[in-house]
């Protein structure tokens, strides 16, 4: 759907404010109830995988319980994928050579 990370990121970004913008207005719940499958869907959409499947579903959940609506969800998963994830296989592909 998106393919570079920085669109990545600013849709993401939008997305977050979109789910905390039902808190001002007072009936998150109410609103969320219809934002959360749309939210945990855009997230597979996001992050095709195992990995966009999880967050999906954390991200509907995240979006129907009280109070959760400030967790931003999509930048947290950003971060996840491109800057710990992407970490990780970078480790993993370093051969550890002793010159000693």
């Amino acid at each position: 759907m998106f393919q570079s990370k920085r669109s990545k990121l600013i849709i993401g970004i939008i997305l977050d404010l979109i789910g905390i913008a039902s808190v001002p207005l007072g009936f998150t719940e109410i609103l969320d109830l219809g934002w959360a499958p749309i939210a945990g869907y855009l997230m597979t959409r996001l992050y095709p995988g195992k990995s966009g499947v999880t967050a999906g579903v954390l991200t509907t959940i995240e979006e129907l319980m009280p109070g959760m609506d400030v967790i931003p969800s999509f930048t947290i998963m950003w971060c996840y994928t491109y800057l710990i994830k992407s970490g990780k296989v970078k480790e993993e592909n370093v051969i550890d050579v002793d010159h000693s």
